[in-house]
């Protein structure tokens, strides 16, 4: 029934113009440079999660976490995410690690990222403040190229780069594009977007996408030739056990982006080209990381207050406004230390993530990837021989390992937060320091 009221939610932006469903309205809001704008949506859509549907949202939400409740009790899992962390096939102490990494590394690069953030847009765009529409403002300050790039070029570029770390992967990508695994071109009717399907051992991959030449389109590519690549390499596992758990599924399609990504900045045109490339990365990695275990810290609110009766809708409203304080700080204008000068109109945005509903702390799992991601690239970087080898093991153990024993053979303990901390700073504290030098050098920040 929640996801039938999401689905009916229709939006009006303007007073003469037409209902908007909500992917519209966020992809409005966060595509526009205009701020006020920006700011308009957002309250649009906060006011339109309100009343009626932030209470059925609550319904829902309670009985879920009401159900998780008691599973959790007649089962005697140790804490509230630890049904979740069985399937996921990882201890819940190497979880636990990764928070408390996140916490201490994470929330403060995340400040320092909006902090750029909110300096380059008051340059650039005439901003005062920085509201909570402007967190994924886009970043138009000219001199990047609009050529596209041909097909047969970033296949070019996608097989370079993936035979600098793994030749074997390098050609398991050319064996796809010469089989004609890869539904390429945006055509009229298509569906939107790009997946790869493993469908099952002996008959996958299969990828689609929807190439137009961008250079968001070749790291696509890339990132859905690291699934193609992990299917065909765990399919010797079998039918039951050849896809990977969650939390490493993710591993050889951010891997493949990264290194392709790298590849991409080192070909701009200009400082100014290689700034948005970096500041559109930063924004992914911030919201796969940082935002997603917000989302976590809401859940756990949500899942210890349900050991004391059923959930209202002002309840749920207040424990999201306290998770985005804590992983954000307190708002400027209240005299706090986050970039944000202000959380006004987000108090139901709770209310249209699906993922609470049908998939309790599945969320951290993003972090994971990236995280890992990070901290394999710089294990590549530091010490390359034999990288190949460890990697396509992991890749092909496909389900039959858990998340410590599969990054054993790279010397990683995922059970220490100095692991999650040293990754952080590696991956993503490395690309703000290279937006914060290249801002400072094009005068958009002191």
């Amino acid at each position: 029934f929640f996801d039938k009221e999401l689905s009916l939610l229709r939006f009006k932006i303007d007073d003469d113009g037409d209902d908007v469903n909500m992917e519209v309205l966020l992809s409005r809001m966060q595509s526009s440079s205009d701020a006020e704008f920006r700011a308009k949506c957002l309250k649009v859509l906060n006011d339109g999660l309100g009343g009626s549907v932030s209470r059925t949202a609550a319904l829902s939400l309670s009985a879920v976490s009401g159900g998780w409740l008691i599973e959790n009790k007649e089962r005697k899992y140790t804490t509230h995410r630890s049904q979740r962390n069985l399937d996921n096939n990882c201890p819940d102490k190497v979880v636990d690690s990764l928070l408390d990494g996140v916490r201490e590394a994470g929330i403060p690069l995340c400040k320092r990222f909006y902090s750029l953030k909110k300096g380059i847009l008051q340059k650039t765009q005439g901003l005062q403040k920085l509201n909570w529409s402007d967190r994924n403002a886009p970043i138009d300050i000219g001199g990047v190229s609009n050529d596209k790039i041909s097909w047969e070029s970033a296949v070019s570029m996608v097989e370079k780069g993936y035979h600098k770390f793994s030749p074997k992967m390098s050609e398991l990508f050319k064996s796809m594009v010469d089989e004609k695994r890869i539904d390429v071109p945006a055509t009229n009717g298509k569906k939107g977007g790009a997946y790869c399907a493993g469908v099952v051992p002996g008959v996958g991959p299969y990828q689609l996408l929807n190439f137009d030449g961008t250079k968001q389109d070749v790291a696509t590519l890339a990132h859905e030739s690291g699934h193609g690549c992990h299917d065909i390499l765990a399919y010797e596992q079998g039918y039951l056990q050849y896809h990977p758990p969650l939390t490493l599924a993710e591993t050889a399609s951010i891997f493949g982006e990264m290194i392709v990504f790298r590849d991409l900045l080192a070909q701009s045109s200009s400082k100014e080209e290689e700034l948005t490339l970096l500041m559109s990365k930063i924004d992914d990695v911030v919201n796969s990381v940082v935002r997603q275990c917000s989302f976590d810290r809401f859940e756990e609110l949500v899942h210890s207050a349900r050991e004391k009766g059923e959930l209202s809708a002002d309840e749920l409203d207040e424990y999201w406004m306290s998770a985005l304080r804590e992983y954000y700080g307190k708002e400027g204008d209240a005299g706090g230390d986050s970039p944000f000068d202000s959380y006004e109109d987000t108090s139901h945005l709770w209310s249209y993530v699906p993922h609470f509903h049908h998939v309790p702390f599945y969320v951290y799992s993003y972090a994971f990837a990236d995280l890992v991601v990070g901290t394999l690239y710089n294990n590549f970087l530091t010490n390359k021989e034999g990288f190949e080898g460890r990697l396509i093991d992991l890749l092909a153990a496909g389900g039959t390992k858990d998340f410590a024993d599969a990054l054993a053979p790279f010397g990683l303990d995922p059970t220490s937060p100095s692991f999650w901390i040293d990754a952080l700073n590696a991956h993503l504290g490395e690309l703000v320091n290279e937006a914060e030098k290249i801002a400072k050098e094009l005068g958009y920040v002191e």
